[in-house]
């Protein structure tokens, strides 16, 4: 078996700082949340979304016109504005020259369905405050500016009804480099270049002026499953309840994320990292496939499908989701190193998938195998132990009293599995090598 090595790289959703710290933008990141509804409804609210576990990111935007260059210069992708400096009439230019004719958004929904993806998230407004959407409110958006005059979220959107995924957008909340009055933490990613007076930006100014007219246009115009924010960093308390009372009154059930600021929103977000345990709150690991969120035309190096399916279960095992970033190129395709990867984990998941959906945290204890699930109905409960290191000679014993109804394969169900009991624990005996190269599962009904 490959070793799988679990990466965690610089993200650009967040600002990585010289001594190697990450500032996401929100001071609460690693407080439990706060909620002004009640337990009931937020449960009732995320019902689906915790049995989905697996969604797919896309980040893409005029960033990826040249694959995040500029002028011969490399701009860190989804950062190239900031990281370059960009002025906005430069800037302007590329939103005129984006013309993305191979965008298919049939295409794009059908590889994160054939991935066993249940959900998608898409970026509708990034840092550079270019809205990927039509935006009447606002001009500066696709449909206006740019040659192709189409809205990709819109046909997303009835993209992922048609074909059975839950649909949700990202919006920037706090970083905007297009308008004058978003002024960043500290100054450190505001656009000081076209906008030097950062004392005389008035924040509130932007929420009203822009941030509250788009939201409302993403929530009628598509009605998204999930908002999904990113960087509140200057946003007040009453800015982010003014925020989820915008978004709840036009659709009660869309599910937000804790970036809408102040350690509110309906589930946690760990951003290129997973804990080392189960969190206090309903949570989602966001990971890119290689090093970069946006397209990244010299960025090759990705992370291999057995890093992915574990990093896919070990969250899973913990209570979380995963949500997966693709960075479709300026033309608009998935690139077929992402495309190969998340077809290879569907395939998996075809096989496996009942060990990652609608499973909860199952308190196995000292599995060094690999990770463990468990499912609860009305039947009774069920144990998925997925097995990454297959044990010596095929003896795997478990310190658990285990009241076993029945035990089988995923990938072989006819195979005969057998085991004994011996006081407090129970020992299975399994072929002598693994049956899948990657993962096997071992499915087991207990008596009720």
């Amino acid at each position: 078996m490959a070793t799988i090595l679990i990466g965690v790289v610089a993200t650009s959703h967040s600002q990585e700082f010289k001594d190697g710290t990450i500032d996401t933008g929100d001071k609460y990141e690693n407080a439990s949340l706060e909620h002004y509804e009640s337990p009931e409804i937020i449960k009732k609210r995320l019902a689906w979304w915790e049995d989905a576990r697996f969604g797919m990111f896309i980040h893409w935007g005029l960033y990826a016109h040249d694959g995040c260059h500029w002028n011969g210069q490399y701009g860190r992708s989804e950062h190239m504005m900031l990281k370059l400096q960009i002025p906005i009439a430069e800037y302007k230019k590329i939103a005129d020259a984006f013309n993305p004719v191979k965008f298919n958004a049939d295409e794009w929904v059908s590889i994160a369905k054939n991935a066993g993806m249940k959900y998608m998230v898409i970026t509708a407004k990034h840092h550079d405050g270019y809205a990927m959407f039509n935006s009447p409110s606002n001009a500066y958006n696709i449909v206006e500016r740019s040659k192709w005059k189409r809205d990709p979220v819109k046909e997303l959107a009835e993209a992922c009804e048609k074909q059975g995924l839950k649909f949700g957008v990202y919006y920037s909340l706090g970083r905007d480099w297009h308008d004058p009055n978003c002024n960043s933490i500290k100054g450190r990613r505001s656009n000081t270049w076209d906008y030097p007076n950062e004392e005389g930006k008035v924040l509130e100014k932007y929420i009203e002026g822009k941030v509250k007219p788009q939201l409302k246009e993403l929530m009628t115009q598509y009605n998204p499953a999930i908002m999904w924010f990113d960087t509140p960093e200057h946003v007040t308390k009453t800015q982010s309840l003014e925020i989820l009372k915008l978004i709840h009154g036009i659709n009660p059930d869309c599910i937000v994320n804790q970036r809408v600021g102040n350690r509110l929103g309906d589930y946690a977000v760990r951003e290129q990292k997973i804990p080392e345990t189960g969190q206090p709150d309903p949570w989602e690991s966001c990971m890119t496939l290689n090093h970069t969120w946006g397209y990244n035309k010299i960025d090759r190096e990705y992370k291999s499908v057995e890093t992915l399916i574990y990093n896919l279960v070990d969250i899973a095992s913990k209570g979380g989701n995963f949500l997966l970033n693709v960075g479709p190129t300026g033309e608009g395709v998935i690139p077929d190193l992402s495309v190969d990867r998340l077809q290879r984990m569907g395939n998996w998941l075809k096989v496996n998938g009942q060990a990652v959906y609608g499973t909860s945290v199952a308190h196995i204890k000292d599995f060094k195998w690999g990770k463990t699930t468990q499912r609860k109905t009305k039947d009774g409960t069920t144990l998925y132990l997925t097995i990454f290191e297959w044990p010596k000679d095929g003896l795997m014993t478990l310190e658990e009293n285990l009241d076993i109804k029945e035990v089988s394969m995923l990938i072989s169900p006819d195979y005969p599995v057998s085991y004994k009991k011996n006081g407090t624990s129970t020992t299975f005996n399994l072929p002598d090598v693994a049956q899948d190269p990657i993962a096997t599962v071992l499915k087991i009904k207990l008596n009720e």
